[in-house]
């Protein structure tokens, strides 16, 4: 009841907030500038209650149309920068109020201009970021009314908070699922050398923002992977990792590692050279992350080696060489599930060598017999048992390896032991027919009539 109430009144003094700036709008006598300034600062503070912003109730009370008319060109810098707050806390209500901005975009695209005040065009960014953060439409059309540009150039001084609020921006901004305006981004003059400078030099905060435009960079655009990787990025990347306890920062600095090296094995091979500082640099902050408490690190650490583990036989070696193998034999049977399944990723790609010309991938033996030795066997079972189907594919590909490639024949025998058999047995009435037809033809196949009759 108490609730309600206070969401009542928070409601009549948002309607009658939305009235006094109308009334202030229209007024043109003494005073005026500040009784808008008043007016605007008393419905962005409305606007600003955390637990239950009344958005709908501005809205409903025509506060759009209104905050438009305060954006108008030679307003002062007080009634742009309260204007374009109001709009900033609209634009992050659900998607509807969001797109309720859509009038208001010309305007605060035009204030991020090198004629406003950096207190006013960072508040303008921060707006635009909500929309663009909310869906492809509204990018499309941030992009189509010239957004990418201004926000571009408000990334290239050295600091200051608007070249965070620009970053975090442009990252909602380029997020796709189309690559043009990431390649459109990554081309604009100053833009890399901005990247690289803030990825060098700038505190956790702004790195972070940083890190996650080189996500959808390296995520999105080919044209920006070839200049990226070209660039002191990846060294630059790997330096954050082994400097920084951020998790914040640490996450995006990961996911664009995972993005550069996922793109085929020439891109790795360009990157990572066998035998160089930086490449074994990389090997040991990703598995400074596999020893990491946080559960995000060891998955996005996983992914990573994953993406090099299906690399040239050089990167394999790398990854199966190192201190990572039994960090990763550990996680397999005691981390988290999401954990779990990246982990089974990088354990199976270090048994299966490159794939040949004629496509046919082939096991490499001596790797899958020490994996199966060192006792990963078993958790591949349980990702078998699992409900989840992509965990449980991971399962049976491994379970077909160990049962076609292990030496004398020994793979059944194993699997058995480890009460694998009834792991697949559950999948012979399964509704997902990849799964019961690998599962029922390893059965079959390895567990058939004649199975045991040797013995």
């Amino acid at each position: 009841m108490i609730m309600d109430e206070e969401l009542s009144i928070l409601e009549v003094q948002t309607s009658s907030a939305v009235d006094e700036l109308k009334s202030a709008v229209a007024y043109q006598g003494k005073g005026a500038m500040q009784k808008r300034i008043h007016a605007l600062r008393e419905l962005r503070r409305l606007l600003s209650r955390s637990e239950f912003p009344p958005v709908e109730t501005a809205l409903k009370a025509g506060a759009v149309s209104l905050l438009v008319q305060c954006l108008s060109f030679g307003s002062p810098d007080e009634q742009l920068l309260e204007a374009a707050w109001c709009l900033t806390n609209i634009g992050a209500g659900n998607p509807e109020e969001t797109k309720s901005l859509l009038p208001a975009i010309p305007l605060l695209i035009a204030h991020l201009g090198e004629r406003s005040s950096l207190l006013v065009a960072e508040q303008c960014a921060w707006a635009l970021g909500n929309v663009a953060g909310e869906e492809k439409e509204l990018r499309d059309i941030l992009l189509s009314q010239g957004a990418l540009l201004p926000l571009a150039r408000m990334l290239l001084p050295n600091k200051g908070s608007s070249v965070k609020t620009a970053a975090w921006a442009l990252s909602n901004l380029i997020k796709g699922p189309d690559s043009k305006a990431a390649t459109e981004l990554i081309r604009i003059d100053g833009v890399l050398d901005a990247i690289i400078r803030h990825l060098k030099k700038a505190d956790d905060e702004l790195a972070t923002e940083v890190a996650w435009v080189i996500v959808y960079l390296s995520a999105l655009s080919d044209v920006a992977i070839s200049i990226l990787v070209k660039s002191d990025v990846v060294q630059l990347l790997v330096e954050r990792l082994s400097t920084s306890n951020s998790l914040q920062l640490l996450i995006p600095v990961l996911r664009s590692l995972g993005n550069l090296v996922a793109v085929d094995s020439h891109t790795i091979s360009a990157i990572l050279i066998p035998g160089s500082e930086i490449t074994g640099s990389v090997v040991e902050v990703l598995i400074k992350c596999l020893k990491s408490e946080h559960r995000v690190l060891k998955k996005e650490a996983s992914w990573v080696l994953s993406n090099i583990a299906a690399g040239s036989m050089e990167h394999k070696q790398l990854i199966y060489t190192s201190d990572a193998v039994p960090l990763l034999i550990r996680l397999l049977s005691s981390a988290p599930f999401d954990v779990r399944k990246e982990v089974a990723y990088v354990l199976g790609n270090l048994c299966v060598a490159p794939n040949d010309s004629d496509g046919k991938a082939k096991l490499l033996v001596e790797n899958l017999v020490s994996l199966v030795g060192r006792g990963c066997l078993v958790g591949f079972i349980d990702l078998v048992r699992s409900v989840d189907t992509e965990a449980a594919r991971l399962g049976f590909q491994f379970l077909e390896m160990v049962l076609r490639g292990m030496p004398n024949g020994e793979g059944p025998r194993l699997v058995e032991r480890e009460d694998g058999i009834e792991a697949m047995e559950r999948f012979q009435f399964h509704e997902n027919e990849e799964l019961r037809n690998m599962a029922n033809c390893l059965v079959d196949k390895y567990f058939g009539e004649d199975y045991g009759l040797d013995e």
